[in-house]
């Protein structure tokens, strides 16, 4: 992994370079960023930066033995620690990170931008609770002991901090006030609050931020995505990569005329129709029921900007554009609010895996009784 492997977070790039140039490296830096952004990727590249042989300006060679074993994470300077849980094979003392390699390195190679429930899903523990022990921190501390074999840094990727066990936590407190010489940790996370406040006062902060609209619209754009459909998954992604790949393989395209048609539903106030189609939204996968929240909020989002005149703003197609028009006749400034609430609401406890069906149910009744508060001759 190097950074040109990464689209954009130029900024970020040229601190990081920068820092190694001047001889200013941290040696505990926090890769602070949410799911489906580059925070792993960045590390990596980070650490393989940080071991090039030839480093070129502005990035890794790619070409010398340290980036080659990078590009294969089997670099033995660098070493990987991240949550676990036993398995049928692994169980007891032998649930630690190095037991699971083969697969961790399968993981970065097809899922870099994946999150915790990919990775569980990928190594078989996916019914299990992950984390990361306390005989963790003791293999971290061990291989502190000894002296980097080949490259110029020893470097611990903590991916998942917030899954360590208290005790492994407290073990690790010590070398990362006081590590050996040329030794780097790079911890990354995606929630700083689920975090120890004493691990938060060790480490540099570096916040990787999700990738905008134009970003994972040129991502998807290259990877063969019509152009139609890579602009519209773009604005439902919430800034992660992961998310719009996902998005991108869904068989359902008409997810944006399915949000639109549960705003009919919810105006008509159909009851019957409203539990029928709580039966189908439980039937969706979990991407697909959030997409479909989250384009109800952007079509709320543009709703409320075409009533201040602002559709220079709103970057929809010409159908989306006069649906919203139209929207906009019915729903005020002051119905958007408290909408917008209900369904940010309804995402939270689809997170949570609350039922689906109830949840939709629930959030449909309520958003359909907020528009008919005020009855209005508009149609649409």
């Amino acid at each position: 992994m190097q950074f040109s492997d990464i689209y954009g977070l130029e900024d970020v790039k040229a601190r990081l370079i920068e820092a190694v140039n001047k001889d200013h490296v941290a040696h505990a830096q926090l890769f602070l960023g949410p799911e489906g952004s580059a925070n792993l990727a960045m590390a990596i590249a980070f650490a393989t930066y940080l071991n090039c042989l030839e480093p070129e300006d502005g990035d890794s060679c790619g070409k010398c033995v340290s980036c080659l074993k990078c590009k294969k994470y089997i670099h033995p300077d660098i070493h990987y620690v991240f949550p676990v849980s036993s398995t049928e094979k692994i169980k007891g003392k032998d649930v630690v990170s190095h037991s699971y390699l083969t697969e961790w390195r399968q993981f970065l190679e097809e899922d870099i931008y994946g999150d915790v429930s990919d990775w569980s899903l990928l190594f078989g523990g996916e019914n299990k609770n992950l984390n990361i022990s306390k005989e963790e921190s003791n293999g971290v501390i061990q291989k502190l002991s000894l002296k980097a074999f080949e490259g110029r840094y020893k470097v611990i990727i903590v991916w998942m901090p917030e899954y360590m066990h208290p005790a492994a936590a407290n073990g690790l407190l010590k070398v990362l006030e006081e590590p050996t010489d040329n030794t780097i940790f790079l911890l990354v996370a995606n929630d700083s609050d689920k975090l120890l406040g004493t691990i938060l006062s060790r480490v540099q902060l570096v916040f990787i931020r999700g990738f905008d609209y134009q970003e994972i619209e040129d991502q998807l754009l290259a990877a063969g995505i019509p152009a139609s459909k890579a602009a519209h998954i773009s604005r439902l992604s919430e800034g992660s990569l992961k998310m719009a790949f996902r998005l991108a393989s869904e068989d359902d395209d008409d997810q944006a005329a399915s949000t639109k048609e549960w705003f009919r539903l919810c105006y008509g106030r159909n009851i019957g129709e409203m539990v029928q189609w709580s039966e189908e939204f439980h039937k969706m996968s979990k991407i697909a029921q959030r997409a479909f929240l989250r384009f109800g909020l952007s079509l709320l989002r543009d709703t409320l900007v075409a009533h201040y005149g602002e559709s220079g703003l709103i970057k929809l197609s010409e159908e989306e554009k006069q649906f919203v028009k139209k929207f906009s006749q019915v729903i005020t400034p002051e119905k958007i609010e408290p909408i917008t609430k209900l369904l940010s609401t309804a995402l939270f406890h689809l997170e949570r895996n609350a039922s689906a069906k109830m949840v939709f149910l629930d959030l449909s009744l309520q958003v359909s009784s907020l528009m008919k508060s005020n009855q209005f001759e508009t149609q649409y």
